[in-house]
C-alpha cells in the first residue's frame, strides 16, 4: 500500500473510531464553480445582515490562503438527530441546539484526530474548522463524496438524510481524494413547498434573509412584520425543510451523550416558554448553541410569535 493509501485509511478509520458518521478528502484548491454563485448571493443581499460573509471572499473558496501549503481537505460529518422530541404543545427548538454547542463537542474531537494525525505520520501542519473561518463547509463535503447538495442547500446522503454537522481539518499532507455523488433530488420540491416564509425562492437557492433560522438568531433587530403568521412557532432554528426531505426517513438517533437535551427543555409548554426566567434559561441552555442568540434573543422571539394573530 502505498504512503497517501495508507494514510487515508488511518484518518478514515480514526475519524470513525471518534464517533464521526463518515469522512471524505478531496484536493484543497480554488472553488471554481462556487465563486460565481456566491458573488451573486451576496449581491443580491441573500445574506441579510450577516456581513461578516461579505468577509475574505478568496478565502472563502480557496484553503491554501487558510492554511498555506495545504493540500487536503479532510471533511468530516456528525450526526446528531436526536432521539427524543420536544412537548408537543411547545415552541420549537432546531434539533441541532438541543444539547452541548457543537463547536465545543467537534472542535475536542477535531483536535484529537490533527494530534493522532501527527503521532502516527509525523509533521503535519493544518487548521480545525467548525463555523471558526470562512470555509465553504457544504461544498467541500459534497466535494469529498459525503453527500449532494440539496434543493434545500443543506448537503443530503441517501443513507442518513441531513442531521449532521459538517467539521473539516485542512492540512498539507497529500492524500487519496474522493469523488463526488450524483444528486438524488429528482423532482422532489418538499422542501421548497414546506417552507413557511418561502426562503427556498428556486431549487437550491436560499434567500437567507428570509430563513426562519436566520431571523431567530443571526438578526439583531426587530424581526419584520411581514413575517407574522409565518414563523410556524420556532423560536430558535428551523427544521421544516429538513422534516419534510424523503431522504430524513432515514434518519438514525446519535449516540452522542454531550448531545442530549437538559430534561426541562424537553417537557416545557409555550406557558413554561413565556414566563421563562433567565435563570432558567442559563440552566437548560448551560454550554448550549442557543445562548448565541442570549436570553433577551429568545424572549423576543416568543414575543414576536405570540403576536401572530394581530
Amino acid at each position: 500500500m502505498n504512503p497517501k493509501s495508507s494514510y487515508t485509511q488511518l484518518i478514515k478509520s480514526e475519524a470513525k473510531r471518534l464517533g464521526f458518521l463518515s469522512c471524505g478528502i478531496s484536493k484543497a484548491e480554488f472553488l471554481e464553480q462556487e465563486a460565481p454563485r456566491l458573488e451573486h448571493w451576496l449581491k443580491k443581499g441573500m445574506h441579510g445582515e450577516m456581513h461578516y460573509m461579505e468577509n475574505h471572499f478568496d478565502k472563502r473558496l480557496d484553503p491554501t490562503k487558510l492554511v498555506e501549503g495545504s493540500k487536503s481537505v479532510v471533511s468530516l460529518l456528525l450526526n446528531y438527530y436526536p432521539s427524543e422530541t420536544q412537548n408537543t404543545q411547545s415552541y420549537k427548538l432546531s434539533k441541532y441546539a438541543f444539547g452541548t454547542d457543537y463547536h465545543f463537542v467537534i472542535k475536542e474531537k477535531l483536535n484529537h484526530l490533527l494530534h493522532y494525525i501527527r503521532e502516527e505520520i509525523g509533521e503535519v501542519d493544518g487548521r480545525a474548522f467548525v463555523d471558526s473561518a470562512p470555509v465553504m463547509d457544504k461544498a467541500w463535503a459534497a466535494r469529498s463524496g459525503l453527500g449532494w447538495i440539496g434543493k434545500h442547500s443543506n448537503l443530503l446522503t441517501r443513507q442518513v438524510g441531513s442531521f449532521y454537522f459538517i467539521a473539516e481539518l485542512i492540512i498539507d499532507l497529500e492524500l487519496e481524494y474522493d469523488t463526488p455523488v450524483t444528486d438524488h433530488c429528482g423532482a422532489c420540491t418538499a422542501c421548497i413547498d414546506a417552507c413557511p416564509t418561502e426562503a427556498i425562492i428556486q431549487p437550491y437557492v436560499v434567500d437567507g434573509s428570509k430563513c426562519i433560522s436566520y431571523l431567530t438568531i443571526e438578526l439583531k433587530d426587530n424581526i419584520p412584520s411581514e413575517f407574522k403568521g409565518k414563523m410556524d412557532d420556532w423560536m430558535f432554528g428551523c427544521d421544516v425543510c429538513q422534516d419534510v426531505c424523503p431522504w430524513n426517513r432515514f434518519s438514525t438517533p446519535h449516540a452522542e451523550p454531550l448531545f442530549s437535551p437538559h430534561p426541562e427543555l424537553l417537557s416545557m409548554s409555550k406557558e413554561d416558554w413565556e414566563e421563562v426566567t433567565e435563570e432558567t434559561f442559563r440552566k437548560v441552555f448551560k454550554k448550549s448553541a442557543v445562548k448565541r442568540t442570549k436570553y433577551s434573543g429568545l424572549k423576543r422571539n416568543i414575543a414576536y410569535l405570540n403576536k401572530r394573530d394581530d
